[in-house]
């Protein structure tokens, strides 16, 4: 038997989904499907294998099959599954959640600033995770660490963006949505503001992404297409404010600070985005009122001006399309309005 593993990245985070293809061996006796897989994949369970052939998420010769369909020698079987974020034990934490929207197959949450999507090395309490652990206990005080929502993490958004992000309650829907965002499906739109007058009304950003070659934290555009992984941004200048501009993108593709590195790539690094070096004055004379005004600005909003404002998907049980929107939140609000205002009173001294 033949076995091949393949990592993506998706939203705003890296190996989020992993890509199992196995080539049956010749003399194979006729077998089900789903328990072929399960003796086959290492801390996988029968019922989370059927759930995710339900959703189309296990294809046979690139075709989707039944729970019990019998292999044949030589078929080719891929499997899509989540990779859990890593951590072993979810820590419940009495976390206030933004919900916008919830029902038995999934939760809609609005993340506010300096919020981490899940525990990891560094941030094993505090994260939106840790809430839903316990606000899903205190609805179902009988629910097993097995159910809790580890596995309902379908994409992320980075620590300092704000906005949108679904949390699947079941199995099932968590396998329905990760292949929306595995398909490029899901329609997601960000607000954000960028350093520097864009030029262009609209535009549409592809160049690859992969991680810096010298700084490893950080992530870089690579346009040849050669190193890295296919990404497209679209754009929209929303306004304009001189020095800086408002823009509006949305995601073709999801990888790891895509809007970030893009914008930066073009020129336009996102607003006092330290790791990209945008908490410095990029655009503008620096002189003393000017240093001061844009210093407001970040100590207003002391974070990457990054909003996830837009997200549209199918419902995995109703099927029926959704969307959801969140309004720009108030410390990239107040700073709109103040360069708006720097603006405006700039245009009437010239």
């Amino acid at each position: 038997m033949q076995v091949d593993t393949e990592l993506f990245s998706e939203e705003q985070s890296e190996n989020l989904y992993e890509k199992k293809t196995f080539v049956v061996d010749r003399g194979q006796e006729p077998f089900r499907i789903d328990k072929w897989v399960h003796m086959h994949m290492e801390g996988s369970t029968r019922n989370k294998i059927q759930q995710g052939i339900d959703a189309g998420f296990l294809t046979v010769n690139g075709k989707p099959v039944k729970s019990n369909y019998k292999i044949r020698p030589g078929d080719e079987i891929v499997v899509m599954s989540l990779i859990n974020p890593d951590h072993t034990i979810l820590k419940e934490e009495n976390i206030p959640l933004n919900i916008v929207y919830e029902d038995a197959a999934l939760m809609v949450i609005n993340k506010p600033a300096n919020m981490v999507v899940h525990p990891g090395v560094g941030n094993f309490s505090g994260t939106l995770l840790n809430g839903v652990a316990y606000y899903l206990r205190q609805q179902n005080p009988a629910i097993d660490e097995e159910n809790l929502p580890r596995f309902g993490l379908v994409h992320r958004i980075d620590k300092n963006t704000t906005g949108l992000i679904v949390v699947a309650k079941t199995g099932e829907s968590a396998a329905h949505l990760a292949k929306q965002f595995f398909s490029h499906t899901v329609k997601r739109k960000y607000v954000a503001l960028v350093w520097g007058n864009v030029e262009e009304d609209e535009g549409t950003i592809n160049a690859h992404i992969a991680r810096h070659r010298y700084f490893r934290k950080m992530f870089d555009a690579y346009p040849d297409g050669e190193t890295g992984k296919h990404a497209i941004t679209h754009y929209k200048v929303l306004e304009r404010f001189n020095y800086v501009t408002l823009v509006e993108c949305i995601l073709e593709t999801g990888r790891t600070h895509q809007i970030r590195v893009h914008m930066k790539h073009i020129g336009h690094t996102l607003f006092n985005d330290w790791e990209y070096g945008g908490d410095k004055i990029l655009k503008g004379t620096i002189y003393s009122k000017y240093k001061q005004f844009v210093d407001n600005c970040f100590d207003i909003c002391n974070r990457c001006a990054l909003h996830a404002q837009t997200l549209g998907f199918i419902h995995p049980v109703t099927g029926q399309e959704i969307f959801f929107e969140s309004p720009v939140p108030e410390d990239m609000q107040q700073v709109i309005e103040k360069w708006r205002n720097y603006s405006q009173h700039r245009n009437l001294e010239e």
